[in-house]
Formats: structure tokens, sequence, C-alpha cells
């Protein structure tokens, strides 16, 4: 039996599996109290922080003859930092905001107030870290999309869970997931010229770190504006072009 397969299967899943897990989570908020909700929200918020500690993690810690080192400190603290002067200078967050504000008036849905923070949270999530890039990589190069649909079972849950709990505008964030992820497939070919180990490993380190932040959004009042932090993606990558080891 022949198998089906197209460059982009991986992205097309991972983008209906976000909608489907949102609606289900939305048909699903009718039965949760206000109450539920904000524990439901501290519990996912607990378990992103520790996904972003255990890709962290992963990546920080080596072990060489019976000893814990680390390795990635230096760079990954530039890149966040170099990101993040980057990011505030283009203000990555208000425009993720009047998107949301945009997306929210053309649903109908003008009175949610908790849509722009739900589409916000729920699309930094699903759009940082390393599987965002290496899945549409794998899918274009090796015609392999298994990272993609393994991040397409955990997006849906993940945004079912935004969706309970914020409302509707969770959902949304099918539309950058599908932008990011169809466009590094189809440059793929281009990118993978020039994309080493040391860059993976990076765009992993600063990408769980992020993750990391968005758990410090949902637990506390206190905002890091994560996606003022996104150009620290590019600045890795630039970092381990320059200082591969």
């Amino acid at each position: 039996m022949t198998r089906i397969y197209f460059v982009g299967i991986g992205t097309v899943v991972n983008t209906g599996a976000i909608v489907i897990g949102g609606l289900l989570g939305y048909l699903f908020q009718r039965l949760l109290s206000e109450k539920l909700q904000q524990t439901l929200m501290q519990a996912i918020g607990v378990a992103v922080l520790f996904i972003g500690i255990s890709g962290t993690l992963s990546r920080m810690l080596v072990i060489q003859h019976d000893q814990i080192s680390t390795q990635g400190i230096m760079m990954a603290t530039v890149s966040l930092a170099i990101g993040a002067i980057l990011g505030e200078l283009i203000d990555i967050e208000a425009k993720f905001d009047r998107l949301g504000r945009w997306l929210r008036q053309r649903v109908g849905q003008g009175n949610d107030s908790k849509f722009i923070d739900g589409f916000v949270s729920a699309s930094l999530t699903t759009c940082v870290g390393a599987m965002v890039i290496i899945g549409p990589l794998q899918d274009a190069l090796a015609h392999d999309p298994t990272m993609l649909f393994t991040k397409a079972l955990l997006d849906a849950v993940i945004v079912a869970i935004y969706t309970a709990a914020f409302g509707l505008g969770a959902t949304f964030c099918a539309l950058p997931v599908f932008v990011v992820e169809i466009a590094v497939t189809f440059l793929a070919v281009l990118i993978n010229e020039f994309l080493t180990t040391p860059m993976t490993n990076g765009i992993s380190l600063v990408g769980s770190m992020m993750i990391f932040c968005i758990g410090v959004n949902l637990l506390f009042p206190k905002k890091i504006r994560v996606a003022n932090l996104l150009p620290a993606i590019v600045v890795v990558v630039l970092y381990a072009a320059v200082w591969p080891n």
C-alpha cells in the first residue's frame, strides 16, 4: 500500500489539532466554575514551568566523567539580553495585543476581556521552542512529520485548557502556529545549509527558558513580556554561528 505524503502535512495536522482542542475546551468551559478555571490555570502554569525547566536543563547540564557541569549559560544570557532590546524596540508584545484585539472584534467577542490574554498566552506557548523549528525541518527535509504529530497532541491539550480558562481567543493561536511552521517548512532547504547542531541546541535552550517565563506569567501577577524576547531565537542562532562551542 502506497503511503500518501506531502510536505507540510505535519503543520496541517498540528494546526487542525489546535482548532479541535480549542473548540472542545470552549465547549467544556461552560461546565467549569470561575474558581475551577482559576485552579486549572494554576495547574497548567505549573506544568508549563516544568516543561520549560526540563527543556532548559536538558541542554544546559552535561555529565562528563561522572561529574555534572553546565554549558550555554553565556550564550543564553547574551541572546536573551540582545533579543529583549530588539523586541522592545520592535514592541512585538504590542503587535500581538493589536492582533488579538482585531481578532476579538472580527469574531464578535468585543466584550470578552480574556480574549487577548488567551490568544497571546496560547500563541507564545505553542510558537516558542525548538519543536516549532526542528519539527518543520524534519518534515520538509527527511519527510518525517513525527515531531510535529507529537507537538500536535501536546498543543491540542494545552490549547483546550487555555480555551477553557480564557475563552475562544486561545483557539486563534492556530494562525501564528500555521504561519511560523509553514514558513520554516518551505524555507527548510535554504535553512538546512546553515543550521548546525549548536544552533538547534541554542534554539532549544533559549526557547525552553521563554516557556518557563510563560509559566511564571500564568502563576504570578507581574508579567514578563515574553513576546518581546522572541528575537532571542534569531540572536542565539547567530551567536552559535560565531561561537559554536
